[in-house]
């Protein structure tokens, strides 16, 4: 990924993503992934925990979230958001990239409107398609491209294949 956005651009873009949650509640999304009670769930670029929070409330104690994000804003803000929700199985990753995940220790991964803004896709298809467990699942979405486009970006790497649709998400399988 590229540099983080200046703290003021994530501060604004955190409150348009609030009124976003408040007029459009995420756990559509977030349920279309088939995220289940015991998984394990990375939310890449996971920004203001939107989709972290409700992934950590569906995985209930048996399971883990993990949030990463590049800016140092998100994860605290993250961070806090677990706290006041009590949500003891939210864990926080500040990176460009690289997860520090064990190989194939993921469920599933949550991908959302994140990938337009990459300078290096391939590097992170990689290390998402390193973590997720043989059977595992990416949950994928970004409305800012077209869907088709982003789609066979995705698929053309050769590291995953679409398995279907979902309300405004693509599951996508590990591919080999």
């Amino acid at each position: 990924m590229d540099k983080p956005i200046s703290n003021v651009h994530f501060r604004l873009t955190s409150l348009s993503l609030r009124f976003r949650d408040f007029f459009r509640p995420q756990i559509d999304v977030v349920m279309a992934a088939g995220i289940r009670p015991g998984f394990h769930v990375l939310d890449f670029g996971c920004g203001i925990g939107s989709h972290t929070i409700i992934a950590g409330e569906i995985v209930g104690a048996k399971g883990k979230v993990y949030g990463l994000d590049i800016h140092p804003l998100a994860v605290k803000k993250v961070q806090e958001l677990a706290a006041k929700k009590r949500l003891t199985n939210i864990q926080t990753i500040c990176s460009n990239c690289a997860t520090g995940l064990d190989n194939e220790s993921i469920d599933a991964v949550l991908l959302y409107d994140v990938f337009h803004g990459l300078s290096d896709p391939y590097w992170v298809l990689q290390e998402i398609h390193r973590v997720l467990r043989p059977d595992g699942l990416l949950s994928f979405c970004d409305h800012h491209m077209d869907n088709s486009e982003a789609v066979s970006r995705v698929t053309n790497t050769g590291l995953f294949m679409l398995s279907e649709k979902v309300r405004m998400t693509y599951r996508l399988l590990k591919a080999g």
